[in-house]
């Protein structure tokens, strides 16, 4: 089966436990305003241009066995590191098929991690929960309007899939991506904490927080990046996650 991915970035940090590889498929629902691959949103393959001029395709075509393949020489790199693959994106669940099939192959050999949005059918995000070793779930605002505001969409298939994680055995990471004045808030993380609270299955809470260089890559698809919220703004976090016994990271 034929996916497209735009990147694969070996030694990743940040992306599960151990040594992983980190594959990027191409293509996303949503428009995060602060999105840091933003050469992950579009589905289709996209030209990008240096500062030099030079230019180079961003997006390849690649067989699920032949990727699945790639990724197993280093299975005993895995195992001793205990490391592992992450799929990212992009969307990874936007190509559920692929990811299906390439993880299936992988199964029981090396450790599979997904870090997606949670935009996804309920029938998907179960499909592809249930065959991974870890997700990786962002949880970007629990604010409806918020969320549709600065991502084009609304929240609540992610906030179902969330809760799905809850109640199931799957293991797994919330994420959240700290934007100044738009998500930093109190009430936001209490939010949150409310629906996490008391999840068997949930590791902890990484918060992530945003970085100016978010906007770099714009120019060179020939986009404008334009965010609306004060990127020079210091963003707040307030830790309810520790002080309710859920272990939480700021990466």
């Amino acid at each position: 089966m034929l996916g497209t991915i735009f990147s694969i970035e070996d030694f990743a940090v940040n992306d599960g436990p151990g040594v992983r590889t980190t594959v990027f498929l191409k293509g996303c629902p949503l428009r995060c305003q602060w999105c840091h691959n933003p050469e992950g949103m579009s589905f289709e393959k996209e030209w990008i241009e240096k500062k030099n001029g030079e230019r180079s395709l961003c997006g390849e075509d690649i067989d699920s066995a032949d990727l699945a393949e790639m990724l197993l020489r280093d299975e005993k790199i895995f195992r001793l590191n205990e490391g592992g693959v992450t799929f990212s994106g992009g969307e990874p669940l936007a190509q559920s098929e692929f990811l299906f099939d390439v993880i299936s192959s992988l199964k029981g050999r090396v450790h599979c991690a997904v870090e997606t949005s949670g935009y996804a059918s309920a029938g998907v995000f179960e499909k592809i929960a249930g065959i991974s070793d870890l997700i990786l779930i962002d949880c970007k605002t629990t604010d409806p309007e918020t969320h549709k505001k600065y991502t084009g969409f609304d929240n609540g298939p992610i906030l179902e899939n969330l809760k799905r994680l809850c109640a199931s055995e799957n293991k797994f990471i919330v994420r959240v991506p700290l934007i100044p004045s738009v998500n930093d808030s109190r009430e936001n993380m209490l939010a949150l904490l409310g629906i996490i609270r008391g999840a068997k299955s949930l590791l902890g809470v990484e918060i992530l927080p945003y970085h100016k260089t978010a906007g770099a890559k714009y120019c060179m698809l020939g986009k404008t990046y334009f965010p609306d919220f004060d990127v020079n703004a210091k963003p707040n976090f307030t830790d309810v996650f520790s002080e309710n016994n859920i272990n939480c990271t700021v990466l």
